[in-house]
């Protein structure tokens, strides 16, 4: 039975209250209701504030990370003295702050295949809002065991996209995507950038969804998926169909259980399939001041090579390093160092050039955020 309101709450809900879609009835449902966010981040930090300040009875936080400064352009609940704090206890004492009637659990942790079922269990809707293929594929798969809805967002540069996956009434996760990219070909937030304000606009559809889902009203974004271009301002909308050969909600459900998503994501297996050799920050910095032959190589982009670069590198994109092998031929059988930002994209780099017969190859540690941490702290960290 679901509990009454009390004089104050009846002011505080009251543009609620008198929506016939909503009503009494509805905002009850959101007091009782547990909702689970999994990542306190770009989408996270919205996602909190809207659905405590709609009045969502118990929110749950699942991040292990601390507030960094490259956070704050876009992870609107944490502030300059947030910075090295833990993300889910500043959330959290943002949430109480505006709403005490919201019971915020935390937990400070990454979500692994050993502790999402029972952190998950007793949540009615979880929410996602990370950011790497093997917590997405594994948020999808506990929800999908455990009979919950599973309010989908991710975001990429000027774009983003948003559904609803409920495998009771629709397509899952995977019924879109059965398989992840290959490691590297898709760059975080860290690597390919963000605009500061896309998060919210994506965060803010999951938290109507969520309402929507709580309260049984509308229509679910079940089955669709909403892209958003913040550059043209468009939305386009996509029908899902359930995949009857999906591994995990099909017919003949081949993922019974939790498995390793690392492995499933091929994490840590693209530097297996060709070994790469790495050089740290101080190692190439005593190479430069012994004035020996190598070739310095930056796969960044150019707009990255305009905030930070350093001296003497020469600039290809990884994405173009394929087609451009012919002007770094004299390289071939001469030692060539790699970097990116933080080692990522260099490391894909280095296995194009080690399979394309470059025999001599090192990639930077750490990347350019590395060589200025511990070489040229005059070199910009961005």
């Amino acid at each position: 039975m679901l509990k009454e309101l009390d004089p104050v709450q009846y002011q505080r809900y009251s543009r609620h209250l008198i929506l016939p879609e909503v009503g009494l009835e509805g905002q009850k449902k959101l007091l009782d209701s547990r909702v689970l966010i999994i990542g306190v981040g770009g989408l996270g930090c919205p996602l909190s504030i809207y659905l405590a300040a709609a009045g969502v009875g118990t929110i749950g936080l699942v991040d292990f990370d601390l507030v960094d400064l490259t956070n704050l352009q876009r992870q609107i609940l944490f502030t300059t003295d947030d910075v090295g704090k833990p993300k889910a206890e500043v959330a959290a004492k943002r949430i109480r702050a505006l709403n005490p009637d919201v019971n915020v659990l935390i937990f400070k942790e990454r979500l692994t295949s050993e502790n999402a079922m029972e952190i998950m269990v007793d949540f009615d809707v979880i929410i996602d809002g990370t950011d790497n293929f093997p917590t997405r594929y594994l948020t999808n798969d506990a929800s999908v065991l455990l009979g919950k809805p599973n309010v989908y967002g991710s975001i990429f540069r000027f774009e983003g996209q948003a559904s609803v996956f409920d495998a009771k009434r629709g397509p899952c996760y995977r019924c879109l995507f059965p398989e992840p990219p290959p490691p590297g070909l898709v760059p975080s937030c860290a690597e390919g950038g963000v605009l500061g304000i896309l998060p919210g606009t994506i965060a803010l559809i999951q938290a109507t969804e969520t309402i929507k889902l709580i309260t049984g009203k509308g229509t679910p974004l079940i089955g669709r998926l909403l892209q958003y271009d913040s550059l043209a301002m468009k939305y386009r909308e996509f029908k899902l169909r359930k995949d009857p050969k999906c591994p995990v909600c099909g017919a003949h459900p081949t993922v019974t259980e939790l498995v390793d998503y690392e492995g499933f994501c091929g994490i840590g297996q693209a530097q297996d399939e060709v070994p790469v050799t790495e050089i740290s920050p101080v190692e190439l910095k005593v190479k430069i001041d012994a004035r020996e032959e190598f070739l310095l190589l930056d796969v960044r982009e150019p707009n990255e090579s305009e905030i930070a670069c350093i001296p003497g590198a020469t600039l290809i994109g990884v994405n173009e390093l394929a087609d451009r092998l012919a002007e770094i031929e004299p390289w071939r059988d001469r030692e060539i160092v790699v970097h990116c930002k933080t080692g990522g994209r260099s490391l894909r780099a280095c296995g194009i050039l080690l399979k394309s017969g470059f025999s001599n190859v090192k990639n930077l540690y750490g990347g350019i955020d590395e060589w200025s941490a511990q070489v040229d702290s005059s070199v910009p960290r961005y």
